[in-house]
């Protein structure tokens, strides 16, 4: 076959996958943050929504922005991640943490936890209630990472909207939690402040999984309907960061639609909670 057949017979490339490319790369080369192993039908939706915000009818219109103007790219990074969250979501899995991680986890004089991919926090202090409830978080350190800084400011503060309440106060329950929800945050104006000395416990920083390395050994990873973002390469990095920083049979909890079974990491965790989706780390 012809080098002119090879390309007549080749599907066209559209442009808009062209300019998604580009500007993929223009994000990294000038900020640094790398969603080159982002899926790409997810990434398609959400600059596709971030076109209409910015008033651009193509990405490369939204590249030169990204590029010229400083205030494009923080507002960008909220299309870029997935902010949706909410307190004990799957309530099946924080029960799963009470019944089968929270009585292993007893047995360590002092803990770290590493909720990546926090969003705006609601999962992390789901996490500290929960300890708080089985006395475990006066000794333990939560790290709370998010590649997006806008939403580690809004988790830092600890601040929901008070219509979001009863929801959470259902998963809340469901959890087999032992108290009410309501002991654990003031409601005021509308909003919902959750208790500051759930804060003393949790350490908030920015952290990408697809650029960065491990900062600590921690016993428990949790990192939930996050994976599904990423391509199978960015996928396998992740779990080799979370294989890398949990201890000797230490626990990794992910989402109900996310699996390790077809991962580089396959055979270096047993699957402790099957319908939770929560593994131990094989010994040795």
């Amino acid at each position: 076959m012809s080098r002119t057949q090879e390309k007549t017979s080749a599907a066209p490339v559209k442009d808009f996958d062209i300019e998604l490319q580009l500007l993929i790369d223009a994000i990294y080369l000038k900020y640094h943050y790398d969603f080159r192993g982002y899926a790409g039908a997810s990434l398609k939706r959400r600059l596709t929504t971030a076109m209409s915000r910015f008033g651009c009818h193509t990405l490369s219109q939204l590249q030169d922005k990204v590029l010229h103007d400083p205030k494009t790219f923080p507002a960008l990074m909220d299309f870029l991640t997935v902010q949706v969250s909410e307190m004990f979501r799957d309530p099946a899995y924080f029960r799963s943490l009470r019944e089968k991680v929270v009585p292993l986890l007893r047995t360590y004089p002092s803990l770290k936890i590493w909720v990546a991919g926090c969003s705006t926090g609601e999962e992390v202090y789901s996490l500290a209630i929960l300890l708080r409830e089985e006395g475990l978080l006066e000794r333990t350190l939560i790290y709370a990472t998010d590649i997006n800084v806008h939403a580690l400011q809004k988790a830092e503060a600890g601040v929901y909207e008070l219509d979001r309440i009863a929801g959470f106060t259902d998963n809340h329950r469901m959890s087999g939690a032992p108290a009410s929800l309501s002991d654990y945050y003031t409601a005021a104006y509308g909003r919902a402040v959750f208790d500051k000395t759930l804060k003393k416990h949790i350490v908030f920083s920015d952290h990408s999984l697809a650029t960065d390395s491990v900062f600590a050994e921690v016993h428990l990873v949790s990192c939930r309907n996050v994976l599904i973002y990423f391509d199978r390469e960015l996928q396998d990095r992740a779990l080799g960061l979370f294989h890398e920083a949990l201890c000797r049979k230490g626990f990794l909890g992910i989402g109900t639609k996310e699996s390790l079974r077809f991962s580089a990491q396959a055979d270096a965790f047993d699957e402790l909670v099957q319908h939770g989706r929560i593994f131990q780390k094989r010994d040795g």
